[in-house]
């Protein structure tokens, strides 16, 4: 047992050392999404948390920039965006539905874009 961990560690070393990326299931992406306040980024980031396979979100509310680190073999980008939207908020792909958008408070309507 102790020889297989040995071993295992050795090659995750040398693929390091050689420059070779260490396969993972997970990946990182970003994309816009459409928001304004403290509030949206509560919102925006727990929608996509609570993804199951979604690893770490962070939005940025002065570039409105969604980072995901999320597994791929577990969902694809598109339900992350498609969470997201339903939550109210607009992303490339996604288009928040206009009766749960009107119900967000004030603070947090912001223009919606056409990305079509």
């Amino acid at each position: 047992m102790k020889y297989t961990i040995s071993l295992t560690v050795s090659l995750l070393t040398c693929m390091v050392a050689l420059g070779q990326e260490v396969p993972s299931k997970n990946e990182m992406t970003e994309f816009t999404v459409n928001g304004n306040c403290e509030m949206c980024k509560k919102r925006i980031e727990a929608a996509a948390l609570n993804i199951k396979g979604v690893k770490m979100v962070r939005w940025d509310i002065p570039t409105r920039v969604l980072n995901v680190v999320y597994n791929a073999k577990k969902l694809n980008i598109e339900s992350i965006h498609q969470a997201v939207a339903a939550a109210g908020h607009d992303t490339p792909i996604a288009t928040a539905p206009d009766s749960v958008y009107a119900a967000l408070p004030l603070c947090c309507l912001y223009e919606r874009n056409d990305y079509n």
